[in-house]
């Protein structure tokens, strides 16, 4: 008979060959343990009866990856999974979508619209002053000035409590106008010579909005003014909340022309505007004044925040100058470069983004 010890050392080096396994010693029951630990079980060690291959048989079962347990008289790999009993395994407390048999990773789950809840009603409401600023009216807190003054209706019904809700489909009407729940929408224009900045003037020959009529269907309107004579960058909009940011004096939006003079602008001049002028409405400091080359002194850049009417060309005059042409070529971050004169773009979202962030000064 064979040495054990050698036999136990050729089944640790290498497979179990057939004489391997024919062979009943004790050696080669381990020598079967060992094999099947390390690799799939063969056709002829799953039918063996020993003790070993029944141990065997139940490994390959529990550790083999993506493997089925087999029923009786079924072929290894083909019967259909377990369900797992509620309450055990890895997955238990974890929801399974409808017709998921395991709740396992990388099962691939049903998309099922049915199952989802419906929007209520409720949750699409809107406060009413902001469904007015929506669709351009004005800003929120004036919205609520106008309800309380019992200028708003909806659905027949006037409206004078502040924070009223409505629908979207809601029928509000201010001063008997019914009111759309329209799409923001943020433009701007280089503003040509000869054009009033309004919204209707029947007096006027060109107004701004000819200029944009085309670029959408909604209601948009000019932010601030802009003189007829004035070129340069112009806002349009129908956000009445950013409207009220770009415009009101308190938040100080910057704003900087090129003036073109009818004579050279002498230093001292250019000194006491630098320091600050009193006007009849008032004592107007600029932010900053510098000629726009060392060469040609009727041209001067200027920065400013004041928002009051022709303000530029008022500083200019009460020194003994008249302003030949004005440009507007910044205001609140937004330039036109690139931007020939009598055409508009869209504003980028990152720009809309750093508006109502009131990013720029």
């Amino acid at each position: 008979m064979k040495n054990p010890k050698n036999n136990k050392r050729t089944t640790r080096k290498g497979p179990v060959t057939k004489r391997h396994a024919a062979e009943g010693g004790k050696g080669a029951a381990q020598n079967s343990k060992r094999t099947s630990r390390k690799g799939p079980v063969t056709r002829k060690h799953a039918t063996e009866k020993g003790a070993g291959e029944e141990q065997n048989s139940k490994r390959s079962t529990q550790k083999g990856p993506g493997t089925r347990r087999p029923t009786d008289g079924g072929k290894p790999g083909t019967a259909p999974y377990k369900k797992r009993a509620p309450g055990k395994g890895p997955a238990a407390g974890k929801p399974t979508l409808e017709g998921d048999t395991r709740a396992g990773k990388g099962n691939k789950r049903e998309y099922n619209p049915g199952k989802r809840k419906p929007k209520s009603a409720k949750s699409e409401e809107i406060r009413l002053n902001k469904f007015m600023a929506h669709a351009g009216v004005c800003s929120r807190r004036e919205a609520d000035k106008l309800i309380e003054a019992g200028l708003v209706s909806v659905n027949g019904k006037i409206i004078t409590e502040v924070g009223t809700k409505v629908l979207p489909d809601d029928d509000v009407r201010y001063n008997g106008e019914r009111l759309g729940n329209e799409r923001k929408v943020y433009l701007l224009l280089n503003k040509p010579k000869d054009y009033v900045t309004t919204v209707d003037d029947p007096h006027a020959k060109k107004t701004v909005m000819e200029l944009v009529s085309q670029a959408c269907k909604e209601r948009i309107y000019p932010v601030g003014r802009l003189d007829k004579n004035t070129t340069g960058v112009l806002l349009f909009t129908n956000d009445g909340d950013l409207t009220r940011k770009l415009t009101h004096p308190s938040f100080n939006k910057k704003k900087t022309y090129h003036v073109f003079l009818d004579k050279n602008l002498v230093h001292s001049d250019l000194k006491k505007i630098a320091e600050g002028i009193e006007l009849e409405d008032g004592f107007i400091q600029v932010d900053a004044i510098a000629y726009a080359s060392k060469e040609n002194k009727k041209e001067v850049g200027i920065e400013i925040h004041s928002g009051k009417n022709r303000i530029v060309r008022r500083l200019f005059e009460h020194l003994g100058y008249k302003v030949t042409k004005l440009d507007r070529v910044y205001f609140a971050g937004m330039t036109k470069k690139n931007l020939a004169r009598g055409r508009w773009r869209f504003l980028t979202e990152k720009e809309i983004k750093m508006l109502k962030m009131n990013a720029f000064e």
